[in-house]
């Protein structure tokens, strides 16, 4: 739930055909802007600090940034988030009305064009009072002292706007990423008949589901531990923590730290009791019990009266799945509003005021994030706030990856991709018919104790670069099954979710079942340039693109959930089971000369917390429990294997 900003870098190149004269002219440029003045957000906007009283007597902290030219008037545009409403400066957060960040809106086009811009300490939060509650139940049976609702402190901060803060022309829109994502789809619900617009991006929406917590059910080890190591309770109003606390490993990779501790008891004994509070309950409550049920928002995405631009990213760590469930349940159940998507190339939160590129070493060949900010994002809230001409709107726009295009869909999944099947083969083969002959079976054996890691280099947290990570590492380890097509004679489109459809056992009774999509390029592919070398030095060496295995889409399974996540049930050693599930959706196209390919195996470390194989409760495991197992995957009659998914054009 972590955001980070990300500088905005830019490249200026001048070809040599231009001659001598021209060549003058990036100095020149580079001469001009640093005359021009820096944009200065204290010129143009005027800060103002309140404490807004919601029905039960609260009151939240909401810093307002009102334009200083008040020939007109302008909407809200409001963000409501637990991370803060003050302004870091000199490397510490700030509040007070004489400090300004360098940017409010999410992007230039909005403080130009001008809007109000608000931002809110959500209840016990930094400066807000109250009692903050980890993804608000918005139907709780019984609240304690100081805790609220998210739509009722909406409607109670937008009705004290209206009110108290002039030149506005009496329209709302809310927006937020991640944490505020989540915040701004409980915010509409039962909405203000002000709100007019809102756009939740990476909206946190169900922890267990493929979402922060749980994938599979299977717990998300590396970037819980880490993002919860310092998101912490503090008393509050408070200005603190001026700085975020990160945790000291004390070991240059993750993957020694976590296997070192190996057990989640061990793991957690590390934390002080502050940083444990908060991580705990996410640990304990392994299955999908009422904890995850009532902090589920997708159920009360109902009588929402604004247009929702839902947004995502295809390589968002994690909340990829949250977009795609909250677009769904908005479109079904408010049919008369404009319900949209945005699926980009992206890791988390990549849209805003990043170029959006490439991740890591894979390619997108444009400015996707600023082409969203400029023509998607800023249409959207000028049309429905200030009532502008919006030409060709549609429904979903999702960045095709592979091909690097957007395209425009009436909905999502597309309704004209059809239900194919990628079969496992004997000898490592993939392809769309069940295999004839061969082998019944392959087999690996599973160690707890030496997993198959998630990188191939070094990382603390999570690196967002592993969503498209090369996975040439994994498919030289014996613990890792590698399936791959014949080189494609022409290109194949995905476009939906994909879905395992596996026929296992194992000797233990329990494991879990990672599943991989890979895009598998040709031996033969343009070099990816990371930058020169120093020219007196022995260069490092290049990754070459040549033969990279892509990282498409990647979700693990815990075995003891196949038949329902309510209540695990034991495998019985070496009997053959049927286990199915759902990973995230995909719009990717592996392109002529690549190869469609699947890895299987059973650990992803520490991405993933370890399955010790053996039937127990997880976060109680001790150090015995963690035991070896061999995992069969059949391919045999009555028993295909396969990965189901959504082909286009086929």
């Amino acid at each position: 739930m972590t955001l980070r900003a990300r500088p905005l870098l830019t490249t200026l190149t001048l070809s040599l055909a231009l001659g001598l004269a021209l060549a003058q002219l990036p100095a020149a440029a580079a001469a001009a802007d640093a005359a021009a003045p820096r944009y200065s957000l204290r010129e143009h906007y005027t800060k103002y600090e309140f404490r807004i009283p919601m029905r039960d007597g609260v009151r939240l902290f909401t810093a307002v940034y009102v334009p200083k030219d008040a020939s007109k008037t302008y909407p809200f545009l409001i963000q409501r988030t637990p991370y803060s409403a003050g302004v870091q400066a000199d490397g510490q957060l700030h509040y007070g009305v004489d400090y300004y960040p360098e940017h409010i809106g999410p992007a230039q086009e909005f403080e130009d064009s001008g809007y109000i811009f608000v931002k809110q300490d959500v209840r016990g939060r930094y400066m807000s009072e109250g009692k903050w509650v980890e993804m608000t139940p918005h139907a709780a049976s019984q609240r304690a002292a100081g805790q609220g609702n998210e739509s009722q402190d909406m409607h109670d901060t937008v009705e004290w706007l209206l009110k108290n803060v002039a030149n506005h022309n009496g329209k709302v829109g809310i927006l937020g990423t991640s944490y505020p994502g989540f915040y701004t789809s409980a915010s509409i619900i039962d909405s203000h008949p002000a709100i007019k617009a809102a756009s939740p991006q990476a909206p946190v929406t169900n922890l267990y589901m493929n979402d922060d917590s749980y994938h599979g059910g299977a717990f998300m080890l590396a970037a819980n531990f880490d993002f919860y190591s310092a998101f912490v309770e503090a008393p509050n109003p408070t200005p603190l923590p001026k700085t975020w606390e990160r945790f000291d490993y004390g070991e240059a990779d993750g993957y020694d730290f976590f296997l070192k501790h190996l057990t989640l008891s061990n793991i957690t004994a590390t934390l002080s009791p502050t940083q444990r509070a908060l991580l705990m309950p996410t640990i304990e409550h392994s299955t999908y019990d009422e904890f995850w049920k009532q902090r589920d928002i997708v159920p009360h995405l109902k009588n929402i009266k604004a247009a929702v631009l839902t947004v995502g990213g295809w390589y968002d760590a994690e909340d990829l799945q949250g977009p795609l469930s909250t677009y769904s349940a908005i479109k079904r159940n408010n049919p008369a509003i404009y319900s949209g998507l945005v699926m980009g190339p992206w890791s988390h939160g990549a849209w805003n005021r990043a170029d959006g590129q490439s991740l890591g070493y894979v390619k997108f060949d444009a400015k996707t994030g600023a082409y969203f900010r400029s023509n998607i994002l800023y249409p959207f809230f000028e049309q429905h706030l200030k009532g502008k001409n919006n030409k060709g709107v549609a429904e979903v726009y999702a960045f095709e990856t592979g091909s690097n295009v957007w395209r425009n869909y009436p909905a999502w999944p597309p309704q004209q991709a059809k239900t194919r099947t990628l079969y496992l083969a004997p000898d490592g083969k993939l392809g769309w018919t069940q295999p004839a002959a061969g082998a019944e079976f392959d087999e690996y054996v599973a160690d707890p104790l030496k997993p198959v890691p998630y990188t191939a280099y070094p990382a603390q947290g999570v690196p967002k670069e592993y969503m498209v990570g090369d996975q040439r590492f994994a498919a030289s380890r014996p613990d890792v099954l590698t399936y791959r097509s014949e080189i494609l004679e022409e290109d194949v489109t995905l476009a939906g979710p994909i879905k395992p459809r596996l026929f296992v056992s194992t000797t233990g009774t329990d494991a879990d079942w990672i599943v991989k999509l890979i895009d598998g390029y040709p031996a033969e592919y343009p070099h990816s340039d990371d930058g020169a070398a120093r020219p007196n030095d022995v260069p490092k060496p290049a990754l070459t693109m040549a033969g990279y295995q892509q990282l498409v889409r990647g979700d693990p399974l815990r075995g003891k959930f196949r038949n329902g996540y309510e209540t695990p049930q034991p495998f019985t050693p070496g009997k053959v089971e049927a286990v199915n599930f759902s990973m995230s959706d995909v719009n990717h196209t592996f392109r002529r000369g690549h190869r469609i390919m699947v890895q299987i195996q059973s650990s992803w470390f520490p991405l993933v917390d370890l399955n010790p194989q053996t039937f127990v409760d997880i976060p109680k495991a001790k150090r015995e429990d963690f035991r070896k197992a061999t995992q069969r995957i059949y391919h045999a009659p009555s028993m295909y294997s396969g990965i189901e998914v959504q082909v286009l054009g086929k």
